[in-house]
């Protein structure tokens, strides 16, 4: 039996699921406009084993939403992850944040999937996806202009998603370009990728994994009361 845990904490989504042989059996979250990782992520993992009458010692690997994305949020689901491996002894998976949220996504060959995430301004972290899901561009952080990903849109079907799309739509007008809103990474897609890299053995070092910030943390200034 392959029991896995799934922990989604990389944007304002917290999302925790359960996958049985790759099939999510249950999900937990809440895609409010705060951040609350701190407060409901335990919970939420509580509540989704008693739901599916499972013990945490059934549990055969931990998966965690490894980043880009909020650097508190991404803290908050790799430490509740790795200590729950070290609790338990067993594996930890860690699964690429837009690669996750590109499988939202489906498409007819010859399009592409571009998921974006907030970072500041009018930057975003994104990465190029296939209709096969193949990733085709690195991740990276870029500053959104009206000619962002024209060679892609000259080609076909864009479909860009996350929540940096609404930022994109106010300078891209290309015809090509499709905005599916309101999406957010979700322990749901998590589910099949997670026993995908299980199956092979394709784990983390629990002692020195951390999340991929692709960027430095910068503190921001505090609010006046």
């Amino acid at each position: 039996m392959s029991n896995i845990l799934c922990i989604e904490t990389a944007t304002t989504n917290c999302s925790v699921a359960l996958s049985i042989y790759g099939k999510q059996v249950i999900l937990k979250e809440d895609n409010s406009a705060q951040y609350s990782h701190a407060e409901r992520l335990h919970p939420y993992i509580e509540a989704v084993l008693t739901l599916a009458k499972m013990n945490k010692k059934e549990l055969t690997a931990i998966a965690v939403s490894k980043g880009p994305g909020s650097y508190t949020g991404l803290r908050i689901g790799v430490s509740a992850a790795k200590g729950l491996c070290y609790a338990l002894g067993i594996p930890l998976i860690s699964i690429a944040t837009l690669k996750a949220l590109s499988h939202q996504v489906k498409c007819d060959k010859g399009s592409y999937i571009i998921p974006m995430l907030d970072a500041r301004r009018m930057e975003v972290y994104s990465a190029i996806f296939d209709a096969d899901y193949n990733q085709i561009r690195a991740t990276e952080a870029q500053i959104l202009e009206e000619n962002s990903f024209e060679e892609y849109l000259e080609k076909g079907n864009v479909y860009f998603i996350g929540n940096g799309v609404s930022k994109f739509e106010t300078v891209c007008k290309h015809p090509n370009a499709i905005f599916v809103k309101d999406a957010l990474p979700s322990a749901t897609e998590m589910c099949q990728l997670a026993e995908a890299k299980h199956k092979i053995g394709d784990h983390e070092d629990v002692a020195y994994f951390e999340p991929y910030y692709l960027k430095d943390f910068i503190a921001g200034k505090p609010t006046s009361k």
